[in-house]
Parts: structure tokens; C-alpha cells; sequence
């Protein structure tokens, strides 16, 4: 899968390495190209010189192939112009932006973009929510047989109950990101727009829970 990162910083490099490593191609965005300089001799992927939010600078970078955006710049207001055109010109379904102010988590979400806070484990967050299913787990039980999982919804899954959800994926929802905001549901809770959920999964069904958030796929009620 082909991956667009906006910034080159240090969350924004690592970022890239890492899911070189995954075997995903990667294009990487800087205005400055000496930023470019932190990316290891080794670095396959695509390197372009330009603004995140420009529709040329992000066509060069592969933005119509493109599976995931991460905005991971230095600005906010860049970030977030960034996301928001990779989703809403170029229709790529899995966008993250990175922000400095908290306060704002909620209008970007309300927005339909996921947003990290700026802490020292961003390059983590990010890598969470492009790559739902190859990003590892943020919890595991100590015998490694259940996993808590983040991942999107597919927009099939809006105005569905949490029961549903949980019928159809076969895992337990332990809680949802909206807004911004974690919700400890009931079964009963309906599904937004922008929502996250955050679940209980056996090990050896990740995958295809995965597949049924992002994909919605059909019930198995």
C-alpha cells in the first residue's frame, strides 16, 4: 500500500521508516528539503519538495494511489488543510493530522480527522491509525491471547448500536474516541461519524475485526 507523510521532522521520519519497513511505499513532504536530510541513506521511498496542502506537490507524491495521509508538520492550521484536502479532493479514506493545541482535538475531529496529541510517542498514535491492522496492539494480556485494538470505522457502520458492531466483528468494544473524547458505550450506543473504536480481540481474529470496522462488512446477527 502507498503512503503520503506530510513533514519530515523527527515524528514524521520515523514515521516513514517504519512502514518502509512494514513493505508499504512511501512518499514524505517538506517545504524545506534540507529536511529531508534525516532520513536514513537507505530510505527507498519518494521524497517531495513543497507545500502538504498544494494538489501538485501532493499528485507528485502519489496522493491518487494513496491508501493513508499523515499531516505531521510543525503547524497546526498546515495540518490540518492538509488532511482535510487529501480527504476531500482526493478522497483517501484514512487520514491522521498531528496537532500542537489540544483545545482544537475536538473542531478537527467534528471535521472527520483523527488527530494525536504532540507527545513523545506520536510517531506510535499515527502509525495506530493509518495502519489499523500492522500497527501492533495498545494493550496485550500477559498470555498473548487478547489484544486492545484501535481502529476507524468504515461509514457503513453510522447510525449502527454497538451491539451490532460487536455482533458482526465478534470482539467487545471497550470504548470510543469522539471528538476527541473517550465514551464508554453501552450496547445500545449508535455509531458516528469519526468514531473510533477501541476493542477487545482475540489474537488470531485481528485481522478480520479489522476488515469488518474499516470495510463494513455484513452483519453476522
Amino acid at each position: 500500500m502507498h503512503i503520503v507523510i506530510m513533514g519530515c521532522g523527527r515524528v514524521g521520519s520515523s514515521l516513514a521508516h517504519s512502514l518502509e519497513k512494514r513493505g508499504h511505499t512511501v512518499a514524505i513532504v517538506d517545504r524545506n528539503p534540507d529536511a529531508f536530510r534525516r532520513l536514513h541513506p537507505g530510505f527507498e521511498g519518494r521524497t517531495v519538495t513543497g507545500p502538504g496542502f498544494d494538489r501538485g506537490v501532493l499528485r507528485e507524491a502519489g496522493i491518487a494511489e494513496a491508501a493513508a495521509f499523515a499531516a505531521v508538520s510543525s503547524g497546526d492550521n498546515s495540518n490540518i488543510i492538509s488532511a482535510r484536502v487529501a480527504r476531500e479532493t482526493f478522497g483517501v479514506g484514512n487520514v491522521v493530522a498531528r496537532i500542537y493545541d489540544p483545545g482544537r482535538a475536538e473542531v478537527y475531529e467534528r471535521l472527520g480527522i483523527p488527530t494525536v496529541a504532540t507527545v513523545r510517542w506520536a510517531a506510535n498514535q499515527v502509525l495506530r491509525r493509518v495502519l489499523p491492522e500492522d500497527a501492533g496492539a495498545e494493550w496485550v494480556d500477559p498470555s498473548g491471547v487478547i489484544r486492545l485494538t484501535e481502529s476507524p470505522l468504515g461509514s457503513k457502520w453510522i447510525g449502527t448500536t454497538i451491539r451490532a458492531l460487536q455482533q458482526a466483528s465478534g470482539t467487545r468494544i471497550a470504548l470510543l474516541s469522539r471528538h476527541g473524547k473517550s465514551v464508554l458505550p453501552t450496547e445500545e450506543t449508535i455509531v458516528e461519524e469519526g468514531d473510533r473504536v477501541h476493542a477487545m480481540i482475540l489474537d488470531t481474529d485481528v485481522s478480520r475485526a479489522i476488515r469488518v470496522f474499516t470495510g463494513g462488512s455484513e452483519f453476522s446477527t
